[in-house]
């Protein structure tokens, strides 16, 4: 029998012995799951070639919280601007390609920081405290 799993199910009342393909999974304790084929045997790739697919090398996310957008800086640049929260970020590169951020770049993210704290101060004062 090549290519089927063989099972023995032990419950508490009874002992059963099973046999299933190798491209079903098998759920004793859900009758809507039998049956259910996994990705990757069905693609016929392991679990690193199918994660593979979804790597972004050159790429790095941006590390305001409230933005996470995707920068892509120009090899060998220091640093990279963000194009929708404008912060930029110092950059390290690991190898040719692979960049990572090693920090923010203190003067132009304390400018934003302080005309965001100035224009949410106007709005306070022209508003009231809320």
């Amino acid at each position: 029998m090549e290519g089927v799993f063989k099972f023995t199910i032990v419950n508490l009342r009874r002992e059963e012995e099973a046999t299933y393909p190798p491209s079903t999974l098998y759920f004793p304790h859900s009758a809507s799951r039998k049956g259910v084929v996994m990705v990757n045997e069905k693609e016929g790739l392991s679990t690193a070639e199918s994660l593979r697919k979804t790597r972004t090398y050159g790429q790095v996310r941006c590390h305001n919280p409230s933005c996470m957008g995707r920068l892509e800086p120009k090899s060998g640049e220091p640093t990279v601007k963000c194009p929708m929260c404008h912060m930029e970020w110092r950059v390290a590169w690991v190898k040719e390609g692979f960049p990572r951020i090693r920090g923010p770049v203190w003067d132009v993210n304390k400018r934003l920081a302080e005309e965001e704290f100035g224009r949410k101060m106007k709005e306070v004062k022209k508003d009231g405290p809320k």
